[in-house]
């Protein structure tokens, strides 16, 4: 164990503290420097934010090139399993969100929907991050995440008009027509997960031809692994800064927010694992679908809150607070996913940095 530990970097030692500076930092700039949402937003490019899209392409770009994609025919043999994923992804987890955002915010109907919104999508970006921290499966990670594409172009939309159109008024509160076409839906996942993927993908075969699998895996893949932490540090620093200003001054509507979306997560971990491991899914998987199951897509949350009630707007504020919630709280569930493994499961091969809690 103590071995295990000195092995690590000094920067994959101490990940949990750099990322908890990341944030500090982050929300001091954005507060002690207002005008840095300003240079920020020079590059944005419609509801995209070119810095935060980088970094989340440069964060993800090192585990999917280290998916063995020609294994991911193998990965779906376990019916019940996939089965589980796209009901607590698909199912659970809105209805879940929908319930505590309207207990939590019922009276703040724009911070009501933003958290709405955030419940219908499911995570295709950073939870390939937190699953390779944990030890996850790599290759299941990325087969839930391309299903999950798949459904969020096809049926978000109509999601959106279910749960805030429809569901909202049967409860006696004011819904909203959150007009969002498959064809906006189908940019932004291409943009967040279709650009690494199919980096990984060439990267994976086009090297491994020319160089050989020994010389891909133990010499490429160590290049490049630090690429996902420090893109990951950069990418926190961009959005805690960008609302720097409300964190400070709202700190209540923050922790208002945030105390729903804390349950949730929690709860989608917990449940999933606990289903996981009912299910004889062993800890790989187990961990692949928990993570999976807690995560959200807040690059689309955000995009579809600020394309459809502005950039000011509540909606836009409650998204923007689910990726300050669950980057802290993921980075936690990791660890706890690497007690799991070390309590109730057997000891797995696990060749990624980090192996060790953080």
């Amino acid at each position: 164990m103590v071995e295990a530990v000195k092995k690590l970097s000094f920067l994959d030692r101490f990940l949990t503290l750099w990322i908890f500076l990341a944030m500090a930092v982050g929300v001091g700039t954005g507060y002690r420097y207002p005008q840095i949402t300003d240079f920020w937003n020079i590059f944005q490019s419609g509801t995209t934010n070119i810095p935060i899209a980088a970094g989340l392409i440069l964060m993800m770009y090192p585990p999917l090139a280290k998916v063995k994609y020609e294994q991911l025919g193998q990965v779906f043999r376990n019916v019940r399993v996939l089965g589980l994923s796209l009901v607590q992804n698909w199912i659970v987890g809105p209805v879940l969100m929908f319930f505590l955002a309207v207990i939590f915010l019922g009276d703040y109907p724009e911070y009501m929907m933003g958290l709405i919104m955030i419940g219908l999508a499911c995570c295709i970006a950073m939870v390939i991050v937190w699953n390779d921290l944990a030890c996850g499966d790599r290759e299941y990670a990325a087969g839930l995440v391309a299903f999950n594409s798949i459904f969020q172009v096809l049926f978000f939309s109509l999601y959106a008009y279910v749960f805030i159109t429809v569901l909202l008024p049967l409860f006696g509160l004011k819904g909203a027509v959150v007009n969002i076409t498959i064809l906006q839906i189908a940019k932004s996942v291409f943009v967040y997960l279709g650009i690494p993927f199919m980096a990984g993908i060439i990267t994976r075969f086009g090297l491994i031809k020319i160089k050989g699998n020994t010389w891909y895996e133990e010499v490429f893949i160590p290049k490049i692994s630090p690429i996902t932490l420090i893109a990951l540090l950069f990418t926190i620093i961009v959005m805690f800064s960008l609302k720097g200003q409300y964190i400070v001054r709202l700190p209540f509507d923050v922790i208002r927010v945030a105390i729903p979306l804390l349950i949730y997560f929690l709860l989608m971990f917990f449940v999933s694992f606990s289903m996981g491991r009912k299910f004889g899914a062993g800890y790989e998987k187990t961990a692949t679908l928990s993570f999976t199951a807690a995560s959200n897509n807040f690059e689309l949350a955000i995009a579809v809150a600020v394309s459809v009630f502005g950039i000011n707007s509540g909606q836009a504020f409650a998204a923007v607070i689910g990726p300050l919630v669950e980057v802290p709280v993921l980075i936690g569930l990791v660890n706890v996913a690497l007690y799991f493994q070390r309590k109730y499961f057997a000891p797995v091969s696990c060749t990624i940095k980090g192996t060790e809690p953080l």
